[in-house]
């Protein structure tokens, strides 16, 4: 398996590096979220290029299966602009996405204040991690396709903890992940980086992602600075200050649904 997903015709079809850790059928959220980003930065070119917000909604499991990609623009504009954009499977809508694209203008120089140096470990003085699933339904998923390394916390506990992820294969056959798409399949992650109760006893499931970015990051790493945040009737909110090694770039929420195993 080289890529996680491979193209056929108009059609994405998933590798077993889709797959996530809870059903041997159904994909992990990174894939479908890299996929959603891949459609809408493409889809009508315009002045208004940058993806600002990309929110996406994960309507219902992901299967394995081949997958129709669709975008439309819901306002055009040469500043600000609306785009949408879904994910099918055999004729039915699995997840849903929208995009707010922005327009850059290097000539602008703003007076902005320099930005603040990275304050955690880099990945080369972070700690290797391979992520394991004792639950997981297969022994392949979307988490080989990835390469962790821990600046601090850690995964498998209670708590807030950082980790850096890197893309080791291209997200679709053939092509090289652009820095918006490994944002995206990174950013996914974040419940489940940091966790609020005690793994192995309460279910986490998060419905959405919504990534806001002030600027692309540069080289191949993504850092989520993450923590959760859980109430006793059952909601939760994953919060991921997103990182490259220059500095910070943005920012991940999740919503959660907290419940017992």
């Amino acid at each position: 398996m080289d890529a996680v997903y491979e193209i056929d015709g108009d059609r994405m079809v998933p590798t077993e590096l889709a797959r996530g850790p809870w059903s041997p059928d159904a994909q992990h959220g990174g894939g479908p979220a890299g996929l959603l980003a891949r459609a809408l930065e493409r889809a009508d070119p315009g002045e208004a290029h940058f993806v600002s917000r990309l929110t996406i909604e994960l309507l219902r499991p992901v299967p394995l299966t081949r997958l129709e990609v669709r975008t439309r623009t819901l306002r055009p504009g040469r500043r600000v602009q609306w785009l949408e954009g879904s994910l099918v499977a055999d004729g039915v809508e699995v997840v849903r996405a929208t995009a707010l694209r922005l327009r850059t203008d290097p000539a602008l120089a703003l007076p902005v204040p320099a930005p603040e140096p990275l304050a955690l470990p880099v990945p080369a003085d972070s700690v290797a991690y391979a992520i394991t699933f004792p639950q997981a339904q297969a022994s392949a998923g979307f988490w080989n396709a990835m390469e962790l390394r821990v600046a601090a916390g850690a995964f498998a506990e209670t708590g807030d903890a950082t980790i850096w992820f890197r893309l080791t294969v291209p997200l679709v056959a053939g092509e090289t992940p652009s820095p918006l798409q490994r944002v995206a399949a990174a950013a996914d992650f974040g419940n489940g980086v940091s966790a609020a109760l005690e793994r192995g006893k309460y279910l986490f499931i998060n419905p959405d992602l919504s990534v806001f970015l002030h600027r692309l990051p540069v080289g191949e790493w993504v850092a989520l600075e993450a923590r959760t945040f859980a109430e006793a009737h059952g909601i939760g909110v994953a919060e991921s200050a997103l990182h490259d090694e220059e500095g910070r770039i943005g920012r991940a929420v999740q919503c959660l649904l907290v419940d017992r195993l």
